[in-house]
This record gives structure tokens, C-alpha cells and sequence, in this order.
């Protein structure tokens, strides 16, 4: 432990002398520098206090949202600059060979302000958006509206609306009052019927509490249904008991039952109009491992005719590919979230990209596999980090046509 603590410190000097170098370059005032190392200083202080500090059972979220911006405000930037340096540093030891070889006299150049200006100010943009999504971006919840056709719907379903919210995280958000624009913009789009799609709370059933009088005003015609996610059973948290912890779920029922939600747990209800039905599903949460893998379509499914329209709420995505999209029970359409978008990212018409690419292949938006639908919410809240760059959070609006 404290050989990887010396390696760790040692790396992160390196870093940091070789990003005061950027700074130097433009900052010939002692004051400016001294201030520079007060506040890196300052910063490493805290991060080092809070890591020694840390317990798995502090219920305050805000320490690890607070840890997660500095992080990423302050040290994360700072790859930018040493990525510029380093390219130019490669041209210097070039030119320096150059000279040493071809003439009498060799000499190694200078640093330029221009190369590192570049990096400072992309180090500054990053940051910058960073600090917007942590402000605002994280309250800017749009609205992206589907149009499907799924095998099977009753001609009276058709014109149909779901609006799907997924991972909203009420223990990431300290005034409930906040997202009452987000709640607007669900009541705005009159939908027939509101699925939730897991991941209500960070661990604790008690987070969202204060957030029941809000979700309550959430109006849809057929009702309001959810599902677990994998943070609503409180695997990563520490408990004061095991007793505790058992009835966190049946408290997290109870207040999703205030506020007018009906919990799905591997079972499914009827949407009935003149004796025409579609077919809701909800299981709890199944992901490829170390996720938990609760989710039973099996059961939820049974008694459905194969040939039925049916709409199944799975909170982790990867269970469409792994289970849902060839079990016979032949479901057409699955709502799916867990991934948010990592948060981050690019979310454009033509160019869609986030890290969390590289660990989920579906993490956003529709997709279809063997004739079967999947819809991955990016998220109504966040998680850890308070905020959200390029990938804005989302109310789902689907019309079955």
C-alpha cells in the first residue's frame, strides 16, 4: 500500500512539474507562479484529505460529488496540457539531434508560448464545460421523441404514448424543487402510460423522500410502472445491519407507491381497451457481471401468448442481447437505461460517441436485433459526477404507430 502511495505521488509530481513548465512559459510574474502552486497544493490537500476520510457508509453523497468535480475540473484538464508539451517536446529533442549532427555548435530550443497557450486554452474549455455541467447541464432534460411500429399492437394502440424516464438518482439532487421543468416537460406530453426504467436512488430507499410530492404530479392516463436498477438495492453502500438493508426495497415499493409508481418485480400487467391488450413487463435488474442478474423473463412472461404486443422494462441493456431478444417469449420492444451516457460526450445528429461505448455496444438511443426493438434512456439524473458535458439527460416520448 505504501509503495503504490510513493508511486502514485511520484507520478502525479511529474506531471505536475512537467504542466508548470506550460505555465511558465506565459506566466513570468513570482506572484502568478507562487499562486499557481498555492492552489495545486490546495487542491491535492483536499483530494488526499477526502480519500483518507472516505467510509462506504457516510451517506452524504455530496463528498463524492464534490471529489469527482475537483478531479475532474482541475486534474483531468492538465492531460491536455502535457499531450501538447509532449508533442512539442518530441520536435525539440529532434532538432536538438539536428543540430548536434550537422553543426559545430548545438543547441536545445526553447519552449514556444504559442504550443503552450494551445494547451492551456483547451485545458480551459474543458473546464469550463465541465463547470456548465455541473450548473445547468444537468437540469437541460429534452425531450427525444420515437415513432414505432412493433409486431402485433391491436389497431386501438395505435397512436399510443409512452413517455420513459430511467436512473433518475434523487441522492445526487439537493432541491427537488429544481427539476420541476423536467416534471413539466414529462406532463406536457400527455402520455397514456409513464415507465420507469430503474436506478431510482444511489443506495438508499430514504433518498427519495423528499421527492415523492414532486414524481406524485406525474400524470398519465393507464398508470405509472418501474423496475429495479442496481443501485436501488443498496449493493454499494455499508449497512449499520442485514435487517436494514432487507427492508430498504419494501421502503423503496412503499415511496415509489406514494408517489403513484407500481413496482414490476419479474411479473407484468395488462393494458386493456376494448378488450384489446398490450402487455407491460418489468424484471428486476439483470447485467453481465460483477451486476446483479435478479431479472426473470421467465416468469414474467408466463401466460402471455407469443404472438401478444408486449413492452418489457430491463434496466441494464445488456440482458436484451444476452437473453430477451431470442427468448420465446418473442418480446417486441425493451426499455432499457444504466449506462447515462457516461455523462460525457458527443451527442450529435450524425455523430454520436462516449466512453461508455467501449464497455456497452447499445448505450443510447434504438436499436434493433432479429426483428426485436431496444430504447436505452441516457438518464434522467447523474451519478458521482454532478453534471453532465455533451450528453444532456433524457425524457423518452414513444408513440406506437
Amino acid at each position: 500500500m505504501q509503495k503504490n502511495f510513493l508511486i502514485i505521488t511520484g507520478i502525479i509530481f511529474i506531471l505536475e512539474f512537467y504542466v508548470y513548465q506550460a505555465f511558465k512559459t506565459i506566466a513570468s510574474n513570482n506572484w502568478l507562479r507562487i499562486g499557481y502552486w498555492a492552489v495545486t497544493l490546495l487542491v491535492y490537500g483536499f483530494l488526499l484529505y477526502e480519500l483518507l476520510n472516505f467510509r462506504r457508509s457516510d451517506r452524504d453523497h455530496h463528498r463524492i460529488q464534490i471529489v469527482s468535480s475537483i478531479f475532474l475540473i482541475f486534474l483531468i484538464p492538465k492531460l491536455f496540457i502535457v499531450f501538447f508539451l509532449l508533442i512539442e517536446d518530441i520536435g525539440r529533442f529532434f532538432k536538438y539531434l539536428f543540430t548536434f549532427f550537422a553543426r559545430p555548435e548545438s543547441y536545445f530550443p526553447e519552449r514556444r508560448q504559442f504550443i503552450s497557450l494551445i494547451g492551456l486554452g483547451i485545458a480551459g474549455i474543458f473546464s469550463a464545460l465541465v463547470i456548465d455541467g455541473i450548473i445547468f447541464g444537468k437540469y437541460r432534460h429534452r425531450v427525444r421523441k420515437v415513432k414505432l411500429n412493433i409486431a402485433g399492437l391491436p389497431e386501438i394502440f395505435k397512436g399510443y404514448k409512452i413517455v420513459q424516464i430511467s436512473d433518475v438518482h434523487s441522492g445526487s439532487f439537493f432541491h427537488p424543487e429544481k427539476l420541476q421543468k423536467a416534471v413539466d416537460l414529462i406532463n406536457e406530453q400527455k402520455a397514456d402510460l409513464v415507465l420507469f426504467t430503474g436506478d431510482m436512488v444511489n443506495n438508499f430507499a430514504s433518498e427519495f423522500a423528499p421527492f415523492v410530492p414532486l414524481f406524485s404530479s406525474i400524470q398519465a392516463k393507464d398508470g405509472k410502472f418501474s423496475v429495479l436498477g442496481n443501485h436501488d438495492y443498496g449493493d454499494y453502500a455499508e449497512w449499520n445491519s442485514a435487517e436494514e438493508k432487507a427492508q430498504n426495497i419494501p421502503n423503496l415499493i412503499q415511496l415509489q407507491k406514494q408517489a403513484g409508481f407500481e413496482m414490476l418485480r419479474n411479473e407484468h400487467r395488462v393494458i386493456q381497451k376494448n378488450g384489446e391488450k398490450l402487455y407491460i413487463l418489468g424484471v428486476e435488474n439483470w447485467g453481465e457481471k460483477p451486476f446483479p442478474q435478479y431479472g426473470d423473463l421467465n416468469k414474467a412472461s408466463a401466460g402471455i401468448p407469443a404472438e401478444a404486443a408486449k413492452i418489457l422494462m430491463s434496466h441494464d441493456p445488456t440482458h436484451f442481447d444476452a437473453v430477451v431478444k431470442n427468448h420465446p417469449a418473442n418480446v417486441q420492444l425493451t426499455l432499457s437505461g444504466h449506462t447515462h451516457g457516461m455523462q460525457f460526450g458527443l451527442d450529435l445528429k450524425n455523430v454520436r460517441w462516449s466512453p461508455v461505448q467501449y464497455r456497452y455496444k447499445k448505450w443510447a438511443d434504438l436499436y434493433e436485433s432479429s426483428g426485436k426493438y431496444l430504447y436505452v434512456n441516457r438518464g434522467f439524473g447523474v451519478i458521482a459526477f454532478p453534471g453532465r458535458v455533451g450528453i444532456e439527460p433524457e425524457i423518452t416520448l414513444i408513440e406506437l404507430v
